[in-house]
Protein backbone atom coordinates (compact mmCIF):
# COMPACT_ATOMS: atom_id res chain seq x y z
CA UNK A 1 0.00 0.00 0.00
CA UNK A 2 1.32 3.13 -1.16
CA UNK A 3 2.26 5.70 2.43
CA UNK A 4 2.02 9.58 3.16
CA UNK A 5 4.91 11.86 3.14
CA UNK A 6 5.30 13.58 6.46
CA UNK A 7 8.60 15.00 7.48
CA UNK A 8 10.21 13.08 5.08
CA UNK A 9 9.11 9.71 6.71
CA UNK A 10 6.76 7.41 5.47
CA UNK A 11 3.57 7.08 7.44
CA UNK A 12 0.76 4.82 7.59
CA UNK A 13 -2.69 6.58 7.56
CA UNK A 14 -5.01 5.94 11.23
CA UNK A 15 -7.41 3.88 8.62
CA UNK A 16 -7.64 3.17 5.21
CA UNK A 17 -9.83 4.18 2.34
CA UNK A 18 -10.61 2.43 -1.13
CA UNK A 19 -9.87 3.22 -4.63
CA UNK A 20 -11.54 2.11 -7.44
CA UNK A 21 -10.61 1.20 -10.97
CA UNK A 22 -12.80 3.09 -13.05
CA UNK A 23 -12.47 0.46 -15.79
CA UNK A 24 -14.02 -2.44 -13.05
CA UNK A 25 -15.86 -0.18 -10.85
CA UNK A 26 -14.35 -2.38 -7.74
CA UNK A 27 -11.89 -1.50 -5.36
CA UNK A 28 -8.53 -2.85 -5.83
CA UNK A 29 -6.48 -0.58 -3.74
CA UNK A 30 -6.61 0.80 -0.38
CA UNK A 31 -5.29 4.63 0.36
CA UNK A 32 -4.39 6.01 3.70
CA UNK A 33 -6.88 8.32 5.71
CA UNK A 34 -5.14 10.64 7.52
CA UNK A 35 -6.11 11.83 10.83
CA UNK A 36 -6.26 15.15 12.26
CA UNK A 37 -3.05 14.64 14.06
CA UNK A 38 -1.21 12.97 11.22
CA UNK A 39 -2.26 16.55 9.39
CA UNK A 40 -0.97 18.74 12.54
CA UNK A 41 2.39 16.68 12.04
CA UNK A 42 2.18 17.38 8.14
CA UNK A 43 1.95 20.93 8.61
CA UNK A 44 4.74 21.48 11.54
CA UNK A 45 6.76 19.78 9.41
CA UNK A 46 6.43 22.27 6.93
CA UNK A 47 7.10 24.86 9.03
CA UNK A 48 9.97 23.66 10.63
CA UNK A 49 11.73 23.12 7.21
CA UNK A 50 10.53 27.12 5.71
CA UNK A 51 13.29 28.83 7.20
CA UNK A 52 16.09 27.17 5.94
CA UNK A 53 13.82 25.81 2.76
CA UNK A 54 13.58 30.15 2.05
CA UNK A 55 17.03 30.95 2.78
CA UNK A 56 19.12 29.25 -0.78
CA UNK A 57 17.50 29.58 -3.80
CA UNK A 58 20.20 28.03 -5.66
CA UNK A 59 19.80 24.90 -3.58
CA UNK A 60 15.85 25.32 -4.41
CA UNK A 61 16.50 25.05 -8.43
CA UNK A 62 19.25 22.23 -8.05
CA UNK A 63 16.58 20.06 -6.02
CA UNK A 64 13.40 21.15 -8.41
CA UNK A 65 15.77 19.50 -11.42
CA UNK A 66 16.43 16.25 -9.20
CA UNK A 67 13.01 16.13 -8.51
CA UNK A 68 12.29 16.20 -12.18
CA UNK A 69 14.99 13.71 -13.23
CA UNK A 70 13.19 11.50 -10.74
CA UNK A 71 9.92 11.56 -11.47
CA UNK A 72 10.83 10.86 -15.26
CA UNK A 73 13.33 7.76 -13.95
CA UNK A 74 9.92 6.28 -12.37
CA UNK A 75 7.78 7.45 -15.44
CA UNK A 76 6.40 4.08 -15.86
CA UNK A 77 5.48 2.75 -12.77
CA UNK A 78 3.77 6.53 -12.25
CA UNK A 79 1.78 5.89 -15.48
CA UNK A 80 0.66 2.42 -14.60
CA UNK A 81 -1.12 3.93 -11.04
CA UNK A 82 -2.60 6.93 -12.99
CA UNK A 83 -4.19 4.62 -15.48
CA UNK A 84 -5.67 2.28 -12.57
CA UNK A 85 -6.60 4.87 -10.55
CA UNK A 86 -8.17 7.70 -13.21
CA UNK A 87 -9.02 5.23 -16.16
CA UNK A 88 -6.98 7.28 -19.08
CA UNK A 89 -4.99 5.20 -21.64
CA UNK A 90 -1.59 4.64 -20.42
CA UNK A 91 -0.13 6.16 -23.25
CA UNK A 92 -2.02 9.73 -21.92
CA UNK A 93 -0.80 9.05 -18.53
CA UNK A 94 2.76 8.84 -19.58
CA UNK A 95 2.29 12.01 -21.33
CA UNK A 96 1.09 13.44 -17.83
CA UNK A 97 4.13 12.53 -16.52
CA UNK A 98 6.28 13.86 -19.13
CA UNK A 99 4.15 16.28 -19.10
CA UNK A 100 5.18 17.11 -15.23
CA UNK A 101 8.82 16.58 -15.80
CA UNK A 102 8.81 19.24 -18.37
CA UNK A 103 7.28 21.78 -16.38
CA UNK A 104 9.25 20.85 -12.97
CA UNK A 105 12.18 21.64 -15.03
CA UNK A 106 10.96 24.97 -16.71
CA UNK A 107 9.67 26.55 -13.62
CA UNK A 108 13.32 25.24 -12.16
CA UNK A 109 15.13 28.15 -14.92
CA UNK A 110 12.59 30.82 -14.09
CA UNK A 111 13.74 34.16 -12.40
CA UNK A 112 11.70 35.74 -9.52
CA UNK A 113 11.16 39.44 -10.81
CA UNK A 114 12.33 42.04 -9.11
CA UNK A 115 11.19 45.38 -10.45
CA UNK A 116 12.92 49.15 -10.09
CA UNK A 117 10.55 51.32 -9.41
CA UNK A 118 12.54 53.85 -8.82
CA UNK A 119 16.11 54.79 -8.84
CA UNK A 120 17.35 58.53 -8.21
CA UNK A 121 18.31 60.84 -5.69
CA UNK A 122 16.52 60.43 -2.94
CA UNK A 123 15.73 56.50 -3.10
CA UNK A 124 16.21 53.33 -4.87
CA UNK A 125 12.71 51.41 -4.08
CA UNK A 126 12.12 47.74 -5.47
CA UNK A 127 9.51 45.24 -5.82
CA UNK A 128 10.28 42.31 -4.44
CA UNK A 129 8.52 39.18 -4.35
CA UNK A 130 8.97 36.66 -1.17
CA UNK A 131 7.48 33.45 -0.29
CA UNK A 132 4.36 32.49 2.33
CA UNK A 133 5.76 30.30 4.34
CA UNK A 134 3.16 27.07 4.04
CA UNK A 135 1.84 26.30 1.04
CA UNK A 136 -1.69 23.82 0.97
CA UNK A 137 -2.34 22.54 -2.39
CA UNK A 138 -5.38 20.63 -3.36
CA UNK A 139 -5.12 18.53 -6.52
CA UNK A 140 -8.37 16.98 -8.35
CA UNK A 141 -8.59 13.34 -9.82
CA UNK A 142 -8.52 14.39 -14.01
CA UNK A 143 -4.42 14.91 -14.11
CA UNK A 144 -3.90 14.04 -11.02
CA UNK A 145 0.15 14.15 -11.39
CA UNK A 146 0.37 17.10 -13.33
CA UNK A 147 -1.68 19.54 -11.52
CA UNK A 148 0.54 18.42 -8.34
CA UNK A 149 3.85 19.42 -10.30
CA UNK A 150 1.72 22.42 -11.55
CA UNK A 151 1.57 23.42 -8.22
CA UNK A 152 4.55 22.00 -6.59
CA UNK A 153 6.83 23.51 -9.09
CA UNK A 154 6.17 27.24 -8.20
CA UNK A 155 5.97 27.32 -4.74
CA UNK A 156 9.03 25.19 -3.95
CA UNK A 157 10.76 27.36 -6.23
CA UNK A 158 9.79 30.61 -4.64
CA UNK A 159 10.80 29.15 -1.33
CA UNK A 160 7.48 27.81 0.23
CA UNK A 161 7.34 24.72 1.62
CA UNK A 162 3.73 22.40 0.73
CA UNK A 163 1.30 20.23 2.19
CA UNK A 164 -0.13 18.10 -0.80
CA UNK A 165 -3.58 16.83 -0.60
CA UNK A 166 -4.81 14.64 -3.79
CA UNK A 167 -8.61 14.00 -4.47
CA UNK A 168 -9.53 10.79 -2.79
CA UNK A 169 -10.85 9.52 -6.02
CA UNK A 170 -7.32 9.54 -7.48
CA UNK A 171 -4.57 9.84 -3.99
CA UNK A 172 -1.97 6.61 -5.06
CA UNK A 173 -0.44 8.35 -8.06
CA UNK A 174 0.92 11.26 -5.64
CA UNK A 175 1.31 9.68 -2.67
CA UNK A 176 3.95 7.50 -4.76
CA UNK A 177 5.16 11.23 -6.32
CA UNK A 178 5.51 12.00 -2.48
CA UNK A 179 7.53 8.75 -1.80
CA UNK A 180 9.58 9.05 -5.20
CA UNK A 181 10.95 12.42 -4.00
CA UNK A 182 11.65 11.98 -0.17
CA UNK A 183 15.22 11.64 -0.13
CA UNK A 184 15.20 14.24 -2.96
CA UNK A 185 13.78 17.48 -1.13
CA UNK A 186 14.78 17.74 2.43
CA UNK A 187 12.61 16.86 5.30
CA UNK A 188 9.16 18.41 5.56
CA UNK A 189 9.91 20.83 2.61
CA UNK A 190 7.08 18.60 0.91
CA UNK A 191 4.56 16.41 2.92
CA UNK A 192 1.68 14.38 0.97
CA UNK A 193 -1.43 13.41 3.07
CA UNK A 194 -4.13 11.51 1.72
CA UNK A 195 -8.17 10.87 2.88
CA UNK A 196 -11.53 11.23 2.55
CA UNK A 197 -13.82 14.81 2.13
CA UNK A 198 -13.28 15.94 5.30
CA UNK A 199 -9.24 16.24 5.00
CA UNK A 200 -9.32 18.89 2.69
CA UNK A 201 -11.81 20.82 4.98
CA UNK A 202 -9.20 20.73 7.74
CA UNK A 203 -6.31 21.47 6.16
CA UNK A 204 -8.39 24.59 4.41
CA UNK A 205 -8.83 25.67 8.24
CA UNK A 206 -5.91 24.76 9.87
CA UNK A 207 -3.87 27.87 11.15
CA UNK A 208 -0.65 26.96 9.63
CA UNK A 209 -1.30 27.58 6.10
CA UNK A 210 -0.79 30.93 4.45
CA UNK A 211 -1.68 30.33 1.06
CA UNK A 212 -4.51 27.66 -0.76
CA UNK A 213 -4.18 26.36 -4.24
CA UNK A 214 -6.85 24.70 -4.93
CA UNK A 215 -8.31 22.95 -8.31
CA UNK A 216 -11.22 21.55 -8.47
CA UNK A 217 -15.39 22.03 -9.36
CA UNK A 218 -17.02 25.40 -9.02
CA UNK A 219 -19.32 24.23 -5.74
CA UNK A 220 -16.20 23.40 -3.68
CA UNK A 221 -13.90 26.15 -5.09
CA UNK A 222 -16.88 28.52 -3.01
CA UNK A 223 -16.24 26.52 0.38
CA UNK A 224 -12.65 26.92 0.18
CA UNK A 225 -12.55 30.78 -0.64
CA UNK A 226 -15.25 30.76 2.49
CA UNK A 227 -12.83 28.75 4.55
CA UNK A 228 -10.15 30.74 3.95
CA UNK A 229 -11.53 34.00 4.58
CA UNK A 230 -12.08 33.33 8.23
CA UNK A 231 -8.09 33.63 8.25
CA UNK A 232 -7.49 36.07 5.38
CA UNK A 233 -5.35 32.72 3.72
CA UNK A 234 -4.50 33.75 -0.01
CA UNK A 235 -6.35 31.82 -2.46
CA UNK A 236 -5.68 30.85 -5.84
CA UNK A 237 -8.78 28.75 -7.15
CA UNK A 238 -8.59 27.32 -10.66
CA UNK A 239 -12.32 25.50 -11.48
CA UNK A 240 -14.47 24.52 -13.79
CA UNK A 241 -15.80 25.81 -17.41
CA UNK A 242 -18.19 25.55 -19.62
CA UNK A 243 -15.98 26.56 -22.77
CA UNK A 244 -17.39 27.37 -25.96
CA UNK A 245 -15.76 26.85 -29.53
CA UNK A 246 -17.45 29.26 -32.34
CA UNK A 247 -16.41 28.30 -35.64
CA UNK A 248 -17.34 30.80 -38.47
CA UNK A 249 -18.63 30.37 -41.92
CA UNK A 250 -15.07 29.75 -43.43
CA UNK A 251 -14.08 27.12 -40.70
CA UNK A 252 -12.34 24.14 -42.85
CA UNK A 253 -13.84 20.61 -41.91
CA UNK A 254 -11.88 18.21 -43.50
CA UNK A 255 -8.42 20.25 -41.79
CA UNK A 256 -9.82 20.79 -38.15
CA UNK A 257 -12.48 18.55 -37.60
CA UNK A 258 -10.12 16.19 -35.94
CA UNK A 259 -8.28 19.01 -33.73
CA UNK A 260 -11.79 19.99 -32.34
CA UNK A 261 -12.73 16.76 -31.75
CA UNK A 262 -10.46 15.97 -29.07
CA UNK A 263 -10.64 19.29 -28.01
CA UNK A 264 -13.78 18.42 -26.56
CA UNK A 265 -12.88 14.22 -26.10
CA UNK A 266 -9.26 13.90 -24.63
CA UNK A 267 -9.37 12.44 -21.11
CA UNK A 268 -13.66 11.85 -22.27
CA UNK A 269 -13.90 15.02 -21.76
CA UNK A 270 -13.22 15.23 -18.09
CA UNK A 271 -10.76 18.72 -18.63
CA UNK A 272 -11.74 22.09 -17.01
CA UNK A 273 -10.74 23.59 -20.21
CA UNK A 274 -11.84 21.16 -23.03
CA UNK A 275 -14.80 22.58 -25.23
CA UNK A 276 -18.02 21.86 -24.12
CA UNK A 277 -20.80 23.71 -26.38
CA UNK A 278 -19.92 24.38 -30.12
CA UNK A 279 -21.68 27.30 -32.08
CA UNK A 280 -21.63 26.99 -35.68
CA UNK A 281 -23.16 28.47 -38.84
CA UNK A 282 -26.39 26.95 -39.87
CA UNK A 283 -25.52 26.52 -43.59
CA UNK A 284 -22.16 24.23 -41.99
CA UNK A 285 -24.37 23.06 -38.99
CA UNK A 286 -24.95 19.28 -40.77
CA UNK A 287 -21.65 18.75 -42.21
CA UNK A 288 -19.72 19.67 -39.25
CA UNK A 289 -22.32 17.50 -36.77
CA UNK A 290 -21.64 14.46 -39.42
CA UNK A 291 -17.90 15.05 -39.05
CA UNK A 292 -17.74 14.66 -35.69
CA UNK A 293 -19.87 12.01 -35.53
CA UNK A 294 -17.58 10.15 -37.92
CA UNK A 295 -14.52 10.53 -35.30
CA UNK A 296 -16.96 9.53 -32.48
CA UNK A 297 -18.34 6.40 -33.71
CA UNK A 298 -14.84 5.61 -34.51
CA UNK A 299 -13.11 6.36 -31.54
CA UNK A 300 -11.74 3.19 -29.29
CA UNK A 301 -13.39 2.91 -26.19
CA UNK A 302 -11.74 0.89 -22.98
CA UNK A 303 -9.56 -0.11 -20.45
CA UNK A 304 -6.61 2.17 -20.41
CA UNK A 305 -4.42 -0.64 -20.23
CA UNK A 306 -5.84 -2.48 -23.28
CA UNK A 307 -3.70 -1.71 -26.98
CA UNK A 308 -5.67 0.98 -29.24
CA UNK A 309 -7.58 2.69 -26.32
CA UNK A 310 -8.21 6.09 -27.14
CA UNK A 311 -10.42 7.29 -24.51
CA UNK A 312 -11.09 5.46 -21.06
CA UNK A 313 -14.00 5.53 -18.69
CA UNK A 314 -15.39 8.15 -16.72
CA UNK A 315 -13.29 8.16 -13.25
CA UNK A 316 -16.15 8.49 -10.70
CA UNK A 317 -19.25 7.00 -10.32
CA UNK A 318 -20.92 10.19 -9.45
CA UNK A 319 -19.22 11.87 -12.33
CA UNK A 320 -20.76 8.78 -14.62
CA UNK A 321 -24.25 9.17 -13.20
CA UNK A 322 -24.28 13.32 -13.70
CA UNK A 323 -23.38 12.88 -17.45
CA UNK A 324 -25.94 10.07 -17.87
CA UNK A 325 -28.47 12.44 -16.35
CA UNK A 326 -27.57 15.68 -18.45
CA UNK A 327 -27.55 13.28 -21.62
CA UNK A 328 -31.01 11.58 -20.80
CA UNK A 329 -31.99 15.33 -19.73
CA UNK A 330 -31.31 16.35 -23.04
CA UNK A 331 -32.99 13.85 -24.79
CA UNK A 332 -35.55 14.50 -23.21
CA UNK A 333 -35.89 17.64 -24.34
CA UNK A 334 -36.17 17.08 -27.72
CA UNK A 335 -32.16 16.63 -28.72
CA UNK A 336 -31.10 14.32 -31.04
CA UNK A 337 -27.69 11.88 -30.29
CA UNK A 338 -26.21 11.61 -33.73
CA UNK A 339 -23.90 9.05 -32.06
CA UNK A 340 -23.90 7.98 -28.50
CA UNK A 341 -26.24 8.93 -25.92
CA UNK A 342 -25.90 6.81 -22.84
CA UNK A 343 -23.36 4.60 -20.86
CA UNK A 344 -21.73 1.18 -22.61
CA UNK A 345 -22.94 -1.93 -21.66
CA UNK A 346 -19.75 -3.64 -19.81
CA UNK A 347 -18.63 -3.29 -16.22
CA UNK A 348 -16.94 0.54 -15.10
CA UNK A 349 -17.82 3.85 -15.69
CA UNK A 350 -17.68 3.81 -19.63
CA UNK A 351 -20.02 6.30 -21.78
CA UNK A 352 -20.43 6.38 -25.43
CA UNK A 353 -19.13 9.56 -26.83
CA UNK A 354 -21.73 11.28 -27.67
CA UNK A 355 -22.36 14.11 -30.34
CA UNK A 356 -26.15 16.00 -29.91
CA UNK A 357 -27.99 18.19 -31.96
CA UNK A 358 -31.25 19.88 -32.32
CA UNK A 359 -30.20 21.05 -28.83
CA UNK A 360 -30.16 24.83 -27.94
CA UNK A 361 -29.30 26.99 -24.98
CA UNK A 362 -31.47 26.53 -21.55
CA UNK A 363 -30.72 22.78 -21.93
CA UNK A 364 -28.68 21.79 -18.81
CA UNK A 365 -26.13 19.54 -20.65
CA UNK A 366 -25.63 23.00 -22.97
CA UNK A 367 -25.80 25.74 -19.78
CA UNK A 368 -23.64 22.92 -17.32
CA UNK A 369 -20.47 21.82 -17.64
CA UNK A 370 -20.92 17.78 -18.15
CA UNK A 371 -17.39 17.02 -17.52
CA UNK A 372 -17.48 13.91 -19.90
CA UNK A 373 -17.62 12.99 -23.46
CA UNK A 374 -21.00 14.46 -24.66
CA UNK A 375 -20.68 17.74 -26.47
CA UNK A 376 -23.42 19.43 -27.96
CA UNK A 377 -23.47 21.39 -31.08
CA UNK A 378 -25.73 24.53 -31.34
CA UNK A 379 -26.65 26.31 -34.68
CA UNK A 380 -26.18 29.76 -35.22
CA UNK A 381 -27.51 32.35 -37.20
CA UNK A 382 -24.63 35.81 -37.39
CA UNK A 383 -21.70 35.89 -35.13
CA UNK A 384 -23.01 38.62 -32.83
CA UNK A 385 -25.54 35.78 -31.79
CA UNK A 386 -22.82 33.37 -31.02
CA UNK A 387 -20.81 35.75 -29.54
CA UNK A 388 -23.89 36.48 -27.02
CA UNK A 389 -24.57 33.30 -26.41
CA UNK A 390 -20.97 31.82 -25.59
CA UNK A 391 -20.73 34.72 -22.98
CA UNK A 392 -24.16 34.36 -21.46
CA UNK A 393 -22.81 32.05 -18.55
CA UNK A 394 -21.17 32.44 -14.74
CA UNK A 395 -18.42 30.11 -16.43
CA UNK A 396 -15.26 31.78 -18.08
CA UNK A 397 -12.21 29.31 -17.76
CA UNK A 398 -11.47 29.19 -21.89
CA UNK A 399 -13.19 29.80 -25.52
CA UNK A 400 -12.22 29.31 -28.89
CA UNK A 401 -13.12 30.77 -32.73
CA UNK A 402 -11.98 28.57 -35.44
CA UNK A 403 -11.61 30.03 -38.83
CA UNK A 404 -9.57 30.39 -42.21
CA UNK A 405 -8.99 34.15 -41.38
CA UNK A 406 -6.39 34.38 -38.29
CA UNK A 407 -7.64 38.38 -37.88
CA UNK A 408 -10.96 37.95 -38.28
CA UNK A 409 -10.65 35.07 -35.42
CA UNK A 410 -8.64 37.30 -33.38
CA UNK A 411 -10.85 39.67 -33.09
CA UNK A 412 -14.00 37.56 -32.40
CA UNK A 413 -11.41 35.83 -29.46
CA UNK A 414 -11.07 39.58 -27.46
CA UNK A 415 -14.72 39.74 -27.07
CA UNK A 416 -14.85 36.51 -25.16
CA UNK A 417 -15.22 36.52 -21.85
CA UNK A 418 -12.55 33.91 -20.34
CA UNK A 419 -9.11 33.47 -19.53
CA UNK A 420 -7.97 32.47 -22.50
CA UNK A 421 -8.85 32.54 -26.02
CA UNK A 422 -8.00 30.08 -28.60
CA UNK A 423 -7.44 30.40 -32.07
CA UNK A 424 -7.62 27.45 -34.06
CA UNK A 425 -7.17 24.75 -31.55
CA UNK A 426 -7.86 24.49 -27.55
CA UNK A 427 -6.54 23.96 -24.63
CA UNK A 428 -2.91 23.44 -25.31
CA UNK A 429 -1.26 24.26 -22.03
CA UNK A 430 2.37 25.72 -21.75
CA UNK A 431 4.47 25.98 -18.74
CA UNK A 432 5.48 29.79 -19.67
CA UNK A 433 1.49 30.51 -20.26
CA UNK A 434 -0.79 32.09 -17.09
CA UNK A 435 -3.88 30.21 -16.99
CA UNK A 436 -6.71 30.76 -14.83
CA UNK A 437 -10.29 32.05 -15.21
CA UNK A 438 -12.50 34.99 -15.62
CA UNK A 439 -16.28 35.27 -13.19
CA UNK A 440 -17.08 31.61 -12.04
CA UNK A 441 -14.04 29.80 -12.98
CA UNK A 442 -11.79 30.94 -10.86
CA UNK A 443 -9.74 33.29 -8.99
CA UNK A 444 -5.37 34.15 -9.86
CA UNK A 445 -3.59 32.04 -11.97
CA UNK A 446 -1.29 29.44 -12.87
CA UNK A 447 1.63 28.92 -14.72
CA UNK A 448 4.29 31.39 -16.00
CA UNK A 449 5.87 34.16 -14.60
CA UNK A 450 2.46 35.51 -13.01
CA UNK A 451 1.72 31.84 -11.78
CA UNK A 452 5.02 32.18 -9.69
CA UNK A 453 4.29 35.40 -8.45
CA UNK A 454 0.89 34.24 -7.12
CA UNK A 455 2.87 31.74 -4.64
CA UNK A 456 4.63 35.19 -2.84
CA UNK A 457 3.85 37.89 -1.29
CA UNK A 458 4.81 41.51 -2.41
CA UNK A 459 7.04 43.98 -0.22
CA UNK A 460 8.53 47.27 -1.73
CA UNK A 461 12.05 47.84 -0.78
CA UNK A 462 12.58 51.32 0.01
CA UNK A 463 16.24 52.66 0.65
CA UNK A 464 17.19 55.90 1.13
CA UNK A 465 19.59 57.52 -0.20
CA UNK A 466 22.28 60.18 1.55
Amino acid sequence: METMTIGGRAVEGAGTFGVENPATGRVFAQAPECSPEQLDEALHAAADAFPAWRSDEGARRDLLRAAAKRVEDAADELAALITAEQGKPLADARLEVQGTVAGLRFVADLEVPREVLADDGQARVELVHQPFGVVAAITPWNFPVAIAGLKLGPALLTGNTVVLKPSPFTPLSTLHLGGLLRDVLPPGVLNVVSGSDPLGARLIAHPVPRKISFTGSVATGRKVAAAAADDLKRVTLELGGNDAAILLDDFDVDALADRLFWGAFLNSGQVCAAIKRVYVPRRLHDVVVDALADRARSVVVGDGTAEGTRLGPLTTRPQFERVSELVADALARGATAVTGGGPLDREGYFFQPTILRDIDDGVRLVDEEQFGPALPVLAYDDVEDAIRRANATHYGLDGSVWSADPERAAAVAERLECGTAWLNTHALPHPAVPFGGWKHSGLGVESGVPGLVAFTESKVLYRVKG
